[in-house]
């Protein structure tokens, strides 16, 4: 199972709402990398949900319940997934403190700080996980 990392300004989408509704359509990503990202996503990867611009903060657990398919807001070649809420974190994890971390100094988080979904590798998620009190 592999993971990934979702962003989304939290006044447009938040992961309250994501609870909330249970489940949506993961769409209008228009980068071609977060594109490669969203068709290699399967169902069942968890899915770190990201709070831009506003917090800054992993706040929770999302996963993937449906794989890629066309994105329906175009008839140009983009994908969607679908997501559905998991789990809340006990303690949000800030940008900066995951750039304090050495050990994530290679997330692609850091690296490539404006791209929308992104890989997570198992360590990095493991660690995640620990600075959330998850674990």
């Amino acid at each position: 199972m592999a993971h990934w990392l979702v962003k989304s300004e939290p006044s447009v989408y938040s992961y309250d709402q994501l609870e909330k509704e249970k489940e949506t359509r993961w769409d209008g990503i228009r980068n071609y990398a977060a594109r490669l990202h969203l068709r290699a996503m399967k169902k069942g990867d968890t899915v770190l949900f990201y709070h831009s611009n506003e917090g800054l903060n992993i706040v929770g657990i999302a996963k993937v319940s449906k794989e890629a398919y066309q994105d329906p807001s175009t008839k140009d070649d983009w994908s969607a997934v679908d997501l559905q809420s998991f789990k809340k974190l006990k303690k949000p994890v800030a940008l900066d403190d995951i750039k304090k971390d050495k050990t994530l100094a290679n997330m692609a988080l850091v690296r490539i700080g404006r791209l929308s979904v992104q890989p997570v590798t198992d360590k990095e998620f493991e660690t995640i996980m620990k600075m959330a009190g998850e674990k």
